[in-house]
């Protein structure tokens, strides 16, 4: 066992699965893809820094898979149905499956924001993304379509 690589040579940079115009906004986006590099499946861990006026995700819902975040510095805004919050270092909010409450972060900030996202890896989950009227199945990788 060794422990994970979290040096800026293992992390995905601006490396999104949306398709274009809707990757814009994550291009600079760096996540480090923990649990992955253990070869675990059940549940994901990522790591991600989000730099001024990034986004963490478009606005999305989980059908099968609950979603945690936890800030580890900078500011962050949430984005939900609900309206907007501001999340600090230590601060952490979960997203329970199935509740149609689309949601994602912002840094609106001047400074670079770090969090850890922690999740399901139900390869058949389906995310719903509303403001952009696509929705992906999972299977391993993201496959957009339009809404039904």
């Amino acid at each position: 066992m060794k422990k994970g690589d979290i040096s800026e040579a293992a992390a995905r940079v601006g490396k999104s699965s949306y398709p274009p115009p809707h990757d814009e906004k994550l291009a600079g986006r760096k996540t480090w893809m923990l649990t992955k590099q253990f070869g675990l499946a059940q549940f994901g861990v990522n790591r991600v820094e989000l730099p001024p006026g990034g986004w963490s995700t478009q606005r999305h819902w989980h059908k099968t898979n609950d979603e945690a975040v936890i800030v580890i510095s900078g500011e962050l805004t949430l984005v939900t149905d609900e309206g907007e919050e501001i999340l600090r270092p230590g601060d952490c909010v979960g997203f329970k499956m199935g509740e149609r409450n689309a949601h994602h972060m912002q840094n609106r900030s001047d400074q670079p924001a770090v969090y850890y996202d922690i999740g399901g890896r139900d390869a058949w989950d389906v995310s719903t993304f509303p403001d952009i009227g696509l929705e992906a199945r999972t299977m391993m990788q993201m496959q957009f379509r339009p809404i039904k």
